[in-house]
C-alpha cells in the first residue's frame, strides 16, 4: 500500500467520525471540566492557546490527509507562532483533548492521541530516531501528562495512565499505572478516588500531583531494613534495645531522617 492508498484510508476513516465542527465543540466543552479558570465561552475562545492549537491542528490534519502538505505544515507553523505550542499536522488527535497553559508542548508527526487526554505545558510527545514510519509515541483514552512530561519513542502509553511532571518516559505504561522519575518507573496502583468523567464517561485523573516517590520509598526501605539488622545485632551482643525512638542513636543525619524512620 503507497502513499495514496493510506490517505485514502485515512480519510474514509476522518469521514466516520464525527465533523470538525463537532470536534471543535467538544474540545471547548472540555475545558470548563477540566480548568477552574474557565469563566465563559468567550474568554476560553479568544484567550487560551491551548484550545487555538488543538482548533488549527484539525484543520491541518484535514488539509494533511487530502495531500496539501505544505498548507497543513503552514497552518501548523503559524499556528506555533501564536500559542507557542508545535503540533505536527500528520498527528492523529482524539476526542476532547485538552491542553492546559500549552506552552512548550511538542508532538511529533507519528503521535497517537486517545480520547479525553489531557496534556500540561512542556510536554513532548518526540521520537528517537531519524527512520521513517512509527516513531512517536500512542496515548491512549484518559491519559493524563503532567507538566514537562517527555514521552519518546514508538511507545504506548495506555488507556487512563498517569505521567507524573517532568518525567522522561521510554517505556510502555500498563492501563491505569502512574509512571515517574527520570528514567520513568512505575509506581503503586492507581486508585479511583478524585476521579472525574468525560463527556463520553471515560474516568479523567487530574490529581498527578498525588505520585508517590519511588526512589523515595526504596531509600525508606533500606533505612527500615538497617534498623531491623541493628535490632536483631544488639540482642545478639546481649545489648539492650532502644526503646526511645524519638532520637537517633546510629546515624549522623539526625532530624533529616530520624523524623522519615522513626515515625509512630
Amino acid at each position: 500500500m503507497d502513499m495514496s492508498d493510506l490517505n485514502i484510508v485515512q480519510l474514509q476513516t476522518e469521514a466516520s467520525k464525527p465533523s470538525l465542527f463537532a470536534l471543535l465543540r467538544e474540545d471547548l466543552d472540555c475545558v470548563f471540566g477540566r480548568d477552574p479558570a474557565a469563566r465563559s465561552t468567550f474568554e476560553v475562545l479568544t484567550t487560551y492557546p491551548g484550545l487555538h492549537a488543538i482548533m488549527a491542528q484539525r484543520i491541518a490534519h484535514v488539509l494533511w490527509l487530502r495531500g496539501w502538505r505544505y498548507s497543513a505544515r503552514l497552518l501548523s507553523f503559524l499556528a506555533r507562532m501564536v500559542t507557542n505550542i508545535d503540533i505536527h499536522p500528520g498527528a492523529k488527535i482524539g476526542r476532547r483533548f485538552f491542553i492546559d497553559h500549552g506552552a512548550g508542548v511538542v508532538i511529533g508527526e507519528t503521535a497517537e492521541v486517545g480520547d479525553d487526554v489531557t496534556l500540561y505545558h512542556g510536554v513532548t510527545l518526540g521520537g528517537t530516531t531519524w527512520n521513517k514510519g512509527k516513531r512517536h509515541p500512542t496515548l491512549g483514552n484518559g491519559v493524563v501528562v503532567g507538566a514537562g512530561a517527555k514521552i519518546l519513542g514508538a511507545i504506548t502509553v495506555h488507556d487512563n495512565a498517569r505521567v507524573g511532571a517532568n518525567s522522561v518516559v521510554v517505556k510502555e505504561v500498563p492501563m491505569g499505572r502512574t509512571i515517574v522519575g527520570i528514567p520513568g518507573r512505575l509506581v503503586g496502583e492507581r486508585t479511583a478516588s478524585a476521579v472525574s468523567v468525560g463527556a463520553a464517561g471515560m474516568v479523567v485523573n487530574l490529581d498527578h500531583h498525588l505520585i508517590p516517590d519511588p526512589v523515595g520509598k526504596a531509600i525508606q526501605c533500606l533505612i527500615d531494613r538497617i534498623d531491623h539488622l541493628e535490632t536483631e545485632v544488639r540482642t545478639l551482643r546481649g545489648l539492650p534495645l532502644v526503646e526511645d525512638k524519638d532520637e537517633c542513636v546510629a546515624c549522623s543525619a539526625g532530624d533529616l531522617c530520624c523524623e522519615e524512620t522513626h515515625r509512630d
